[in-house]
């Protein structure tokens, strides 16, 4: 696990230095605290920061091939290198080192730009072929790796974290309108944009190409669309299947020459994890749970039950609002705005958990792969009632309005949310509106007339980037239909954003069996009414495949994900630090908000007339990431 970057001055052919190369390096410190690596030829560079977890004595890198023609940065694990590397034994490549990060750049002399095809793992890649004149970059199906890039007129810059890419001095600091108008549609920014309109993400599952002066992209894996779903196999069979692919999941995932745990929430997902663990291992899991000391937020409880029933070693961590002084930190770790306020507890298991293993597995993608989602439930729900006149839906979404939307009375937020969804017009508007903060329309009283004008046609990136992914599936049915578009937008843009910083900012490798690709082909593959039965029978095959490996109050539990209390603390020990950021007199200048309408939020929220703990969170992150990478921007 590492951090890698790199440059190509394909313009000027300027030498890249090995100080240059250092001082993006040095950025991402915290990614691999024990080694360091260059190489440095003439206008190409490369260079890494490395966390070592396989062949720790010669696995330093850049490493290249037998000639020095083909130079590899890498970070990540593959799990079938093993496998790999024994053909390209066989073929006649050979080999100065035990790691994974060596077989691929056989992998790439035998298979060229299509190697990313045959790895299984996570990974972002840089290749250098000196040969052909080459950069080649690569990611991983699901997003697991990050990697920026920039192309500029003179250089192609990389690098696996916003923050030191920055570091590169051709690069323009100019904020990109549509991708503050996504993150706050969503909580977070979809590559390819970033929030600088010269920098990029490359994509899950995309390989770049520069070569002869120009850069093209390809998608080399996607989910199997269009294949016959396995309604032939019994419900015995699938659920032996299920469990044999997961197993298999978990097991290469244990492969490690460091201290390895389990990351254990409580919940279903992380709870099968550690059981298949505990199965396979000999000494006793290490697991490692957080929580909150506001009750209604806090699975502790749960997680005990599953750490009890297995013998793990396990540890509990809680968080308060008091902690949150760590905000700023976590803010410049993301590099870019970014709301999910999981963030937070995520960066704490980390440190925790750090402090005791180098890996940890974790339960990540489960809720994607087997409809774990209560939207699912209420997407399910709006299809049904399709035929109930809008008339009636728009009287009961009037009659919510003399309720209060704050707890003890969720029930009519939600109901306000599934209503106000079910009025909008089409498949797409009424899933974003299930999974925003600031939903279809709600931002135009927010924006200033100045940055709707700056924003003019990238207006509602975010609605048109969900319907390009509903049109890639337009025939399944309507679960899988909604768990592919989670599957390719929500869970690597979002989830694996939040678990690769915060786990990266403490030296940490996580690894996520739910997100191998051979279960997630397998899950796609089975029929919708599988994974949500009825009305509020979410991941129903999962749970019963492994009913008999969790304790009974977990197995029989709902969905709660990993909430934070911010209705609470921005009432109570949050409520003068939001203001002093937000409300201050250089946030205002920015230009991006109407005053009146911030105020309004605000004053909602301190009365208790409703709970806008995300929309208030969402600004202040914006705000925070402001005053370290932008605070002399406005409008």
């Amino acid at each position: 696990m590492c951090g890698i970057c790199g440059k190509y001055n394909y313009g000027s052919l300027e030498p890249v230095s090995k100080e240059e190369l250092k001082k993006i390096n040095d950025l991402m410190v915290h990614r691999g605290p024990d080694d360091e690596g260059y190489y440095a030829s003439g206008a190409v560079g490369l260079a890494m920061r490395r966390l070592s977890i396989i062949d720790l004595s010669t696995g330093h890198q850049p490493i290249s091939n037998e000639d020095g023609a083909v130079w590899i940065v890498f970070n990540g694990e593959i799990y079938n290198f093993q496998e790999l590397r024994n053909d390209l034994l066989s073929k006649g490549h050979k080999f100065s080192t035990k790691s994974d990060t060596e077989t691929i750049v056989h992998l790439y002399e035998e298979k060229g730009t299509e190697f990313p095809k045959y790895l299984r793992g996570m990974f972002a890649v840089a290749i250098w072929d000196a040969k052909k004149k080459r950069l080649v970059l690569a990611r991983d199906r699901v997003g697991k790796k990050p990697l920026f890039y920039a192309l500029t007129p003179s250089c192609l810059a990389f690098a696996s974290e916003l923050r030191a890419l920055l570091a590169v001095k051709e690069l323009p600091r100019e904020i990109n309108p549509a991708a503050i108008d996504a993150y706050l549609t969503l909580q977070y920014i979809p590559s390819p944009l970033s929030v600088f309109k010269g920098i990029q993400k490359l994509e899950p599952a995309s390989v770049l190409i520069f070569e002869n002066g120009s850069a093209r992209t390809e998608k080399y894996w996607d989910l199997p669309l269009g294949a016959e779903k396995l309604s032939s196999l019994s419900l015995d069979e699938l659920k032996e299947r299920l469990y044999s692919e997961l197993a298999e999941a978990v097991k290469i995932r244990l492969i490690s020459d460091v201290p390895l745990g389990a990351f254990l929430s409580g919940g279903i997902d992380s709870s099968i994890v550690t059981a298949l663990m505990a199965r396979q291992s000999d000494a006793p899991v290490k697991t490692f749970a957080i929580g909150f000391k506001e009750e209604k937020f806090s699975e502790l409880g749960y997680a005990r039950q599953v750490a009890q029933m297995y013998g793990t070693r396990h540890t509990e961590f809680v968080v308060e609002a008091k902690m949150a002084d760590m905000l700023e930190k976590i803010a410049w770790h993301y590099g870019e705005p970014y709301a999910d306020c999981s963030a937070l507890p995520s960066y704490f298991i980390s440190r925790e958990t750090r402090k005791s293993v180098t890996v940890a597995l974790n339960g990540d993608g489960g809720d994607e792969a087997f409809g774990g989602y209560l939207r699912y439930v209420g997407m399910k729900t709006d299809a049904r009632i399709s035929a109930v006149p809008a008339w009636i839906k728009s009287a009961a979404l009037k009659g919510t309005r003399f309720f209060p939307k704050t707890a003890p009375f969720d029930f009519f937020w939600r109901l306000e949310k599934f209503l106000k969804a079910s009025l909008m017009g089409t498949l797409e508007k009424r899933y974003l509106s299930t999974l925003a903060f600031f939903g279809p329309g709600e931002t135009s009283g927010l924006y200033s007339a100045a940055f709707a004008s700056l924003l003019g046609k990238d207006k509602d990136y975010a609605e048109r980037y969900l319907s390009r992914l509903f049109a890639l599936n337009p025939d399944d049915d309507l679960i899988n239909r909604l768990m592919y578009v989670d599957l390719r937008s929500y869970l690597p843009e979002c989830l694996m954003t939040k678990m690769d910083i915060a786990s990266m900012a403490n030296s940490l490798e996580t690894r996520s069996p739910f997100l191998d690709q051979k279960v997630l082909e397998f899950a796609f593959r089975l029929p919708g009414n599988l994974k949500l039965k009825g009305f509020g029978g979410t991941k129903w095959i999962l749970k019963e495949t492994f009913k008999d490996m969790l304790p009974p109050a977990v197995y029989k539990r709902g969905k709660m994900g990993f909430g934070v209390p911010l209705g609470i603390w921005f009432r109570g020990e949050l409520k003068d630090y939001w203001a002093g950021v937000c409300l201050s007199k250089k946030s205002m200048d920015r230009g991006y908000f109407r005053s009146g309408e911030l105020l309004r939020l605000w004053d909602e929220h301190q009365r208790g007339r409703r709970d806008h703990g995300y929309k208030l969170w969402a600004l202040l992150m914006l705000e925070l990431w402001h005053k370290q990478f932008a605070d002399d921007f406005k409008i």
